[in-house]
């Protein structure tokens, strides 16, 4: 069976595909932010996968959550999922900086700037990169 994304994730910029999780990029330059999606169909909740995906699912969050640490050094790492928009389930991570736009608040539905498009190709490449030679580990 192929592996689909809902339109709300198809439209977010490809980093990598890990066993489990493909990974996609958040074009907003105020906070890293990237998304793990199962490549699962008909999966919105944490219910619809079984033990061992979802101890993968941590795994590979562990790995994205550590990759944009070692790039970024944010104050703090926000990792969730939220699936009230986007009916599919995804792993936001994302991080933050004190002082940053929405800083101490969440960044739920605050539009923010985009990336110019050298930047945005670079933070994708780096993102990879780290991701992937922390996979090798």
């Amino acid at each position: 069976m192929t592996f689909t994304l809902v339109s709300g994730l198809a439209q977010k910029d490809f980093v990598c595909d890990l066993p489990f999780c493909r990974v996609l990029f958040e074009d907003n330059a105020d906070y890293p932010w990237i998304f793990l999606v199962p490549k699962k169909n008909n999966v919105r909740n944490m219910l619809d996968l079984t033990s061992e995906e979802r101890l993968t699912l941590m795994r590979e969050t562990e790995i994205a959550e550590k990759a944009m640490n070692n790039l970024f050094h944010p104050t703090q790492t926000n990792v969730a999922m939220i699936g009230n928009k986007t009916p599919q389930l995804h792993v936001h991570v994302i991080c933050r900086f004190e002082g940053d736009p929405c800083w101490p608040g969440t960044v739920w539905g605050v539009p923010g700037q985009p990336y110019s498009a050298e930047e945005k190709e670079k933070n994708i490449q780096l993102i990879k990169k780290e991701i992937l030679a922390l996979c090798q580990k």
